[in-house]
């Protein structure tokens, strides 16, 4: 059996965290005086009074979680703060339909960066989706870890569960004092951003917003034209500079900035690989843009740079309109939104270090069809990586693209033409959102997919953030036999 109660009770906990942001948020409103202060007041109870009900039920709930437990706890919890999370939008009356609220609510905290209207919003909600993407950008539950003083004794396994990529980088033994400094990490790096875009000529408001969509790589922006609304060549380095910083594992980027280990960053292959794609992409996007769009040579190596590290990490920010790019472009472009950047960091895709793996898989059988009796193990860093990972690794890559094959499928099905369902299919599972800009919006819009595609989408999301694997597990039969 399944210890639900415990799994209930650490949920009622989660959404009084959240009815906590909600309180935020409506302080934001208060100070600009907008129209949404009640929505937000209403859903801050609304919240609590489902926490009550939750901790009621896991009342007297044994304090362990196995590994199923932590499986179901991370699931779940993404899926109710999702729901929870939509009260703003539909009590204030901003997204009026369940449905377009979860998808919003569902691309926040997952940090996809969709949305399916285009009306301008109040300050605080405008503040909500931004809060929403930065807590979900390094995980709610690995938040909270580090934030509780007792969270169940199961932290590592939650942990686990939670963390992106196939291996496990550790600052401490310890988990709760890993999670801590990977958020001291994360937040002086939206410090950081903040004051340099800040300096960089942005407001207040606008800087704090996009600092923490950017850490995130989010990518939903308070504007529909992103960056290019700033129209400022400043705002758009810092912005490489940030986006490229938080395609990073935290764990190095923490060794590097805190403990001046600075051969980690040239000694991982992974980072290597990761800085490799950004800097070969960008030359041939640079070239593109220099060919087609008729504009100087610092302009298209910036665009260049720009557009390439805000879809590697999933960030979504566009400062150019990527319509008449050639074609080769936008393959390159998608493979790096597949691709993704570092595994530990906030950004979606399968993670370099799986396409690191998989190339070192690849060289191995090329290797052992010369020779049949060699040892050839795969090494990542300079370790071993056990036998185990390799059949996990080959299990993940054909599951993500299996279900992107299904999915693009039921678009299609839905009356989407092939190469558009292909388009959503990616952007949602790879957690990326609209890094292509109005190239996706000129030929439809967000809110004309249909019904049973937004949730589609919603699912996508979700499934591409916990990397498959953690939320697929629940829906097999065996997950619920002891």
């Amino acid at each position: 059996m399944r210890n639900l109660r415990l799994v209930a009770k650490i949920l009622g906990c989660l959404l009084y965290f959240e009815a906590l942001l909600m309180l935020a948020c409506m302080s934001v409103s208060l100070y600009y005086g907008d129209d949404d202060v009640l929505s937000f007041a209403m859903s801050a109870v609304a919240t609590s009074l489902g926490g009550v009900i939750l901790c009621y039920c896991g009342r007297d709930a044994q304090n362990r979680l196995n590994r199923r437990d932590s499986y179901l706890v991370v699931a779940s919890t993404w899926i109710v703060f999702s729901l929870f999370g939509t009260l703003p939008y539909i009590i204030s009356g901003y997204i009026p339909t369940f449905s377009d609220a979860f998808f919003e609510a569902m691309s926040n905290f997952t940090t996809t960066g969709l949305s399916t209207f285009n009306v301008e919003m109040p300050h605080g909600l405008l503040f909500w989706r931004s809060l929403a993407q930065w807590i979900g950008g390094l995980g709610i539950v690995f938040f909270t870890i580090a934030i509780l003083p007792s969270f169940a004794d199961g932290d590592v396994k939650i942990f686990a569960a939670e963390s992106t990529g196939p291996t496990k980088n550790h600052l401490h033994p310890r988990i709760r004092t890993n999670s801590k400094w990977i958020w001291v990490m994360y937040l002086t790096l939206t410090v950081a951003c903040c004051l340099c875009l800040s300096l960089a000529g942005m407001g207040i408001f606008d800087a704090i917003n996009h600092s923490m969509i950017t850490t995130a790589t989010g990518g939903h922006s308070p504007y529909g034209d992103s960056i290019a609304h700033f129209n400022s060549v400043t705002i758009e380095y810092v912005e490489i500079i940030f986006m490229l910083l938080s395609g990073i594992n935290f764990t190095i980027l923490y060794s590097v900035l805190f403990k001046w280990k600075f051969r980690q960053i040239y000694k991982n292959s992974e980072v290597k690989f990761y800085l490799g794609m950004v800097i070969v992409v960008s030359i041939v996007l640079a070239i593109s843009f220099f060919n087609h769009y008729n504009i100087s040579v610092e302009h298209a190596v910036r665009s260049a740079l720009f557009e390439t590290i805000s879809v590697i990490t999933s960030t979504g920010f566009y400062s150019e309109d990527l319509t008449y790019l050639p074609e080769f472009a936008w393959i390159m472009l998608f493979f790096c939104m597949m691709s993704g950047a570092c595994s530990g960091s906030t950004s979606g895709g399968i993670k370099s270090i799986r396409v690191v793996m998989t190339f070192k898989n690849i060289r191995n059988e090329f290797r052992r069809i010369l020779h049949p009796n060699a040892v050839l193990p795969i090494r990542v860093n300079g370790e071993v990586m056990t036998r185990s990972v390799q059949p996990t690794l080959s299990a993940f890559i054909s599951l993500y693209f299996f279900i992107i094959v299904v999915a693009s499928i039921a678009f299609v099905a839905m009356g989407m033409h092939l190469d558009i369902a292909f388009e959503v299919t990616i952007s949602c599972i790879s957690n990326c959102g609209p890094a292509f800009g109005p190239n996706i919006d000129s030929i439809f819009g967000w809110d004309t997919i249909p019904l049973a595609g937004k949730w589609l989408c919603s699912s996508l999301m979700l499934i591409g953030r916990l990397e498959i694997f953690s939320v697929l597990v629940i829906f097999t039969r065996g997950f619920w036999k002891d």
